[in-house]
């Protein structure tokens, strides 16, 4: 899955502070067994110098065998002692280890080589909540979705009953091949609430998600290229070229310049050539989109895009 490199980093940062809190939590726990019996540290130095016994092997030839079992046996038997301390004390017999909050991968993040599933899950947690402060995905569930603002018109209600069955069935069925998907019409007619609806559900099948207005995206892209920002030039850009699905809000609402336009082109075109979806929605109409942008633009959004038709009265106008 492609998450971007900011989230990949706080992640890491993540798993990395709980296996550093799980250890310094046994430290405390060795040092509480230590002042109440200090012969542990006695019995864990004969098991360090059995350890470092083991270089002498090296070089002892048919003794080596005899050796090792040797070494074995002690350091078997200062466990036992170790035990049976804790045991006397009331602990148990693993107080002394540290509690990972991933006992796969002892929160190191990987497991078998592969990413651990609780790195997975983290993920998904941060890219969830990264996309609740930039939306109000909270409160844009499919389940908050209410066709009833549509049913004062019959052909009102069927055309978005449709559009928000296809929308369930594109997160649903979201994967790396899915379609791109252009969502235009009025405002306030949902646009926005089913293509946060779709990243949710997309977030928890574990996919990277990028969501914001063109006007804010690319507007950051404009800023790291001219050298007005913290990132370094193609940070942005690159999360939105690589991806798993790029929702673009409000398309049209953004000051076009020719370097917008430019990035415009570049990311649609780039994502469609790697096949990797994208969701757009605009207020404007298609004859408006062929005024604001390039032929070239609109005929892909056109020719490879499923085209969805918002139609209704402004909800919030209906919700009053």
């Amino acid at each position: 899955m492609a998450y971007n490199e900011k989230l990949l980093r706080l992640a890491s940062e993540r798993i990395e502070q709980r296996k550093r809190n799980a250890e310094e939590a046994a430290s405390l726990r060795h040092d509480q067994v230590a002042r109440k019996a200090p012969e542990i540290l006695l019995l864990e130095d004969k098991m360090r110098k059995s350890a470092y016994g083991l270089i002498k092997v090296i070089g002892m030839g048919d003794k080596a065998a005899q050796y090792i079992e040797k070494l074995r046996d002690e350091n078997l038997a200062a466990q036992a002692e170790i035990r049976q301390i804790l045991e006397r004390l009331g602990y148990a017999e693993n107080y002394l280890e540290p509690v990972y909050t991933c006992p796969v991968c002892s929160d190191t993040g990987f497991h078998d080589g592969k990413l651990c599933k609780c790195h997975i899950e983290l993920l998904k947690q941060l890219s969830y909540e990264q996309l609740c402060k930039k939306s109000q995905l909270k409160l844009s569930s499919f389940e908050d979705f209410n066709l009833a603002y549509y049913q004062y018109n019959k052909d009102t209600y069927s055309m978005m009953n449709r559009i928000f069955e296809f929308c369930k069935n594109y997160a649903e069925g979201f994967d790396r091949n899915s379609n791109s998907v252009m969502m235009y019409g009025e405002t306030g007619l949902g646009k926005t609430h089913l293509s946060l609806a779709i990243a949710g559900e997309v977030i928890q099948k574990g996919f990277g998600v990028v969501y914001g207005s063109v006007q804010n995206l690319f507007g950051d892209v404009e800023k790291e290229h001219f050298g007005r920002s913290d990132e370094p030039d193609g940070t942005t850009e690159k999360m939105l070229l690589e991806c798993d699905l790029l929702i673009l809000d409000d398309l049209g609402a953004e000051f076009t310049t020719n370097f917008v336009t430019a990035t415009l082109n570049n990311v649609i075109s780039t994502r469609l050539l790697t096949s990797r979806p994208t969701i757009i929605s605009t207020n404007l109409d298609i004859s408006e989109l062929y005024e604001r942008y390039s032929k070239r633009i609109t005929s892909r959004f056109l020719g490879e895009y499923t085209i969805l038709s918002f139609v209704g009265k402004d909800v919030r106008q209906l919700k009053g």
